[in-house]
């Protein structure tokens, strides 16, 4: 099993307030497919966003993550239960769970090992949902700066892992017959510069290139910005969504 790797404990109170929230259709469309009602996992679980979602439509949430400063910022709710484990080996009951969710996060596990710890763990003919967003949406002539910021400045700090992101898990190795699901889905969010500079801050990429060359390069892309988003206004940004579903078969 390859090394755990956490890229968020470090900045995990910028990752709570500056990351995207995702949009009620996407919980809709993952509880039209899933059958049970009862226990659900949420791994990977940072902050508890998704886990604190869950909770309004299960008995129980367990939710895990291997950083224990991302659970720190999470939200405490009567029926969620948070542990620090990794996702391959979690220590669950067997054929305990009817919906594991994992949200931007399964890049970083060791893939075939999570896979059999799902098997293990879900029930027969329970869901495992994985989803993702791609890159922010905003203006032509701003996603062609950020474009070149994501590509060309922090590229080569990004963990080999992204390229995941970048194809929208389609080379995962999925290890479910694939559930259509809607496409489209989309999380819309308004930001102003300040929101924008939070958001780029949580990136990994950006936190390695600080470590390596000792500034942060968000501060010139939000000065070339500045031209066509000056600062105090707010605009509508789009994360386009994807997912991947499937129903386990024991």
């Amino acid at each position: 099993m390859k090394k755990a790797l956490d890229r968020f404990s470090e900045q995990a109170g910028t990752y709570k307030k500056f990351r995207p929230q995702y949009p009620v259709t996407l919980y809709r469309e993952i509880l039209r497919i899933t059958p049970g009602r009862g226990f659900c996992w949420d791994c990977g679980t940072g902050n508890g966003q998704v886990a604190m979602e869950l909770s309004h439509h299960f008995k129980e949430v367990y939710a895990t993550d291997i950083s224990e400063q991302q659970i720190a910022q999470a939200p405490i709710l009567p029926n969620v239960k948070y542990r620090v484990v990794r996702a391959e080996a979690t220590g669950f009951p067997d054929s305990y769970f009817d919906l594991i969710t994992v949200a931007q996060a399964i890049h970083w596990f060791d893939i075939p090992y999570f896979y059999k710890e799902v098997r293990r763990v879900g029930k027969p003919g329970a869901i495992l949902a994985v989803w993702g967003y791609g890159l922010m949406e905003v203006s032509p002539e701003i996603n062609q700066l950020i474009y070149r910021f994501y590509n060309t400045v922090v590229g080569p700090y990004w963990d080999p892992e992204r390229k995941y992101i970048e194809e929208k898990y389609d080379t995962i190795g999925f290890c479910l017959p694939d559930i259509k699901v809607t496409e489209g889905i989309r999380i819309e969010k308004s930001m102003d510069l300040s929101d924008l500079q939070g958001y780029l801050n949580s990136w990994s990429a950006v936190q390695h290139y600080i470590r390596n060359k000792g500034t942060n390069p968000v501060n010139d892309l939000l000065e070339q910005l500045r031209e066509c988003w000056p600062d105090g206004t707010r605009k509508q940004v789009g994360f386009p969504v994807f997912i991947r579903a499937g129903s386990i078969v024991k």
